[in-house]
């Protein structure tokens, strides 16, 4: 019989209502990136801006780049990533840590492989309400060993953000949002409510699982799943092999949303003072004058 979680009871499940593959594309200098929002099937889904899931083997990486208007959040899944900017802020995470990072009024910064061999990750780019735009970076920085976890009749979870089997993440987020790294075994049941109002979805890392519906289709490794309408989510591992994936939702912004490349902001107008702030040295990033990541110096010599 199916394990099933009884706790957490889902009364209206969420059904599928758009599934696609994420196909490996460059980006960077030399990475790969599986990119499921953010390109042109899905440009957006309201808060989520851009999720990558990444490979990257030195030389090649993410060199010195701005952001304005966002958070980015990296969930390391092998290897290590150095992260250094130019507010001083250096640091590295490793498989299994995590790093929200707020960019707010502006930041430049360097992500780069800080391990042999080839370095794996998620990276989700989460956008900010009009009046949180312009505030100061900020860094949430969680080790493997710190990230709340619970198992429970064949379901683990690693609660990144918000709340799932009766555990919470200690993260803050602007936005509210959950972001939950489940495991199934085979014959596993899992049922996670969502709050109504959110959009949310699922993205496939390992193996094989059925959501929202029992006699749905399997979905597999690399494929995002966008949740209809519910008050949570069901699925189920029928295959032999544990299947892991990532469900991750917040409330809507409902803003207007105007981007150009690492600039998230609300009118074109908005996106022209942010290039111009950027091409001056201005109103956030003053520091970026005289600033180079010690990585983009030792790839210079």
């Amino acid at each position: 019989m199916p394990h099933t979680k009884t706790c957490s009871l889902v009364n209206e499940p969420r059904l599928v209502a758009r599934k696609f593959l994420a196909r490996p594309q460059h980006e960077g200098v030399g990475a790969v990136v599986r990119r499921s929002i953010g390109r042109f099937e899905l440009k957006y889904f309201d808060p989520f801006l851009v999720l990558d899931e990444f490979s990257v083997t030195a030389p090649a990486g993410f060199p010195d780049h701005p952001h304005r208007g966002f958070e980015t959040v990296t969930y390391m899944l092998q290897g290590a990533i150095t992260h250094e900017d130019f507010e001083g802020h250096k640091g590295t995470i490793e498989a299994g840590d995590l790093q929200w990072m707020t960019a707010g009024r502006g930041i430049v910064h360097s992500e780069m492989p800080a391990a042999q061999g080839t370095q794996k990750g998620l990276q989700l780019w989460i956008n900010l309400a009009s009046k949180y735009k312009m505030i100061e970076p900020r860094y949430q920085e969680v080790l493997s060993k710190d990230i709340a976890e619970a198992e429970d009749d064949g379901i683990k979870v690693r609660v990144i953000a918000g709340e799932a089997l009766g555990i919470k993440s200690p993260i803050y987020t602007r936005t509210p949002t959950m972001f939950l790294d489940f495991s199934l075994k085979p014959g596993g049941h899992l049922q996670q409510p969502i709050p109504k109002s959110w959009n949310a979805f699922v993205y496939i890392l390992e193996g094989e699982g059925t959501f929202g519906n029992m006699k749905s289709q399997p979905a597999n490794s690399h494929h995002i799943l966008l949740l209809g309408p519910g008050d949570g989510l069901e699925a189920w591992n029928k295959s032999s092999k544990p299947v892991r994936f990532i469900l991750v939702g917040a409330e809507p912004l409902g803003e207007p949303l105007v981007q150009f490349g690492p600039f998230v902001m609300n009118t074109e107008e908005e996106i022209d003072q942010t290039i111009d702030d950027f091409d001056n040295f201005a109103n956030g990033f003053e520091k970026a004058r005289h600033w180079r990541s010690e990585m983009s110096i030792h790839l210079d010599c």
